[in-house]
Order: structure tokens, then sequence, then C-alpha cells
């Protein structure tokens, strides 16, 4: 089968971390570009704002000269929180109209996606219990509405402003985790407006389980809604461990609970069988998350990328 995806990595993979507090420790954004370009992918998303270039052109710049898309950039609110909202939008639009200054570069039939979340880690709570999140924990029905509510305002306003879409991205230790509350979230919400980014790390991790099948069945539950995916893959001991443990999320991802894809328990054969299944198309990123100074960034890049030449991506 030939694949209709194209592959891209994101800073993440290389410690540029959102709510970690290890932005000081960050390496350059023209290394990690270059290090992402080798290990063969052809797409980015945009990291933490003011890691790469907020100067449009400078940015432009540094991607044309690698041939590279643009895929997207992630934007976390506080989206319980009325009193956050209109910071959140300015910081909203100040990205989204950063990447449509850079949306022609690259692939022509890409527009890049604002990629809203929910500020993970805040809650304390939630950051304790990233994983393992149980029902008494989750938002209750008032405050759910304005989550949602929240999250169509800024979604009207990146098109209304930009023409671009927003996709939202369920995140441990944000208050939409588990797939019980990605499904109450999607039905408040309004589906010409916000998508849903599926990252299959996340998801697995926020079911509290470590079965493979709860992914696919993820991928065809929310498959009218899912309009970017991240692939990410689970390493089961080590989630299982952090359960038992009662790690919070931070130490979870520096102990390596996001692994290499195929170290871990998510069967990316059938993931992306589901895929070419399914009216997805487009593009997919790869993302391992790390700490700044874990592990090997440059060569798990690569070995990522061969690890899905072998299933024909």
């Amino acid at each position: 089968m030939v694949s209709r995806f194209k592959l891209g990595n994101a800073p993440c993979s290389w410690g540029t971390i959102e709510g970690t507090g290890t932005e000081s420790e960050r390496i350059p954004y023209t290394q990690m570009l270059d290090e992402l370009v080798g290990a063969g992918y052809v797409g980015t998303e945009l990291g933490d704002y003011g890691f790469m270039p907020t100067d449009a052109a400078t940015l432009r710049a540094s991607l044309e000269t690698r041939n590279l898309t643009m895929l997207g950039a992630y934007v976390d609110v506080a989206l319980a929180d009325p009193a956050a909202l209109e910071e959140g939008c300015k910081r909203v639009l100040t990205v989204a109209r950063l990447l449509q200054r850079v949306a022609a570069v690259g692939d022509p039939d890409w527009q890049p996606y604002l990629v809203l979340a929910d500020v993970h880690s805040r809650d304390p709570v939630r950051f304790r219990n990233a994983g393992r999140v149980t029902p008494e924990l989750t938002l209750d029905d008032a405050a759910l509405a304005v989550f949602a509510e929240h999250a169509n305002t800024l979604a009207q306003a990146v098109r209304d402003d930009t023409g671009l879409r927003t996709v939202f991205h369920h995140h441990c230790a944000g208050f939409i985790e588990t797939p019980a509350e990605i499904a109450s979230f999607l039905d408040l919400t309004d589906p010409r407006l916000l998508g849903l980014v599926f990252d299959t790390g996340h998801y697995l991790y926020g079911s509290g389980g470590c079965d493979p099948d709860t992914v696919t069945e993820g991928l065809e539950r929310f498959r009218e809604r899912i309009w970017y995916v991240h692939f990410k893959d689970l390493e089961p001991a080590l989630a299982t461990t952090a359960r038992r443990a009662g790690w919070d999320y931070k130490t979870a991802v520096g102990r390596g609970v996001f692994c290499e894809l195929g170290a871990g328990c998510i069967d990316f054969r059938e993931v992306t069988a589901r895929l070419h299944g399914s009216e997805y198309e487009g593009w997919i990123t790869v993302e391992q998350d790390m700490l700044p100074g874990m592990g090997t960034p440059k060569e798990s890049a690569a070995r990522n990328r061969e690890f899905l030449r072998v299933l024909g991506l």
C-alpha cells in the first residue's frame, strides 16, 4: 500500500516541552531543525513560542532553506478559568498570526493548525494523578461547559482572524485526559470550528491502561473529529510502575514513559491501517516527549523514522 501520509517531528522530541520549567536548558532551534531533517522528516511544529524565531521572515527562511512544512503550534490556555480567557486569546492569536505568515512554505495542500490545549500540570490533583484519572477527578458539568465554551471562542477567534483551523490536544495532567473526558468535551464543542489532534501516547496513558486496542478503538470512536495525528509510544512497564508508585506527570515523562516508536505497547501497524481505512489524509507528527538532557534525541528521531519506514510510511 502506498502511504498518503507525510511525516514530521516536533521540538518536544528534543526536550523543548511546555510546562516543565526547563526552558533554560533547551538546545538551539537550528540544531533541532537540522537534526530533524537529517533524520528524514519533512515537517515540524513550532514548539513553545519563542523557541523558534517569532519574526515571520526569519522563521520562513529557516523553513525554506530546509524544505520544511510548518505543521502547527501548541498553545495552552487554562480553559476552565474565565479569568484566563482574555490573555489566552491574545497568545493564541499571536501564534496563529505567525503560523499564517509561514503557511505558504512547503506542502501546498496543508495549512498549519493552532493546537489548543488545556494548561497541563497546573492543577495539583490532575498533575499527581496523570495516567490514572478516576471519574471523581473530572470537571463537573458546569465547569466542563465553561471549558468547552472557551475552546469554541478561541477557535472562532483564530478562524476569524487568520482563516486557520484549530485542533484540541487531549493531554495528560490537563482537565481533558481520559477517553470519557474527550467524548464529553467534543459533544460540547462545534465540529465546524474545532477538531481533535489524536495523540496515541497521551490517549493510551490517559486511558489508565496499556491495551493497544484502546488506541485503535479511540481512532474509530473519534474518527469524524480527528483532523491531525501525533504518533507517540507508551512503555507499558514504566506506565504501570508510574501508576502503582503514584508518580506525577513530570516524573513519568522524565523516567521515559513515552518511549521510541516500537519499543512500547502501541500497535502502529494497526494504527496506520486504521488511518488508511479512514478519511484521514495529510501529516503525522512523531513525538517522543523528553525533558532536556534525556536520551539521544537525534538518534531516537532517526530510529523512529526507520521504524515507520518499515511500516511503509
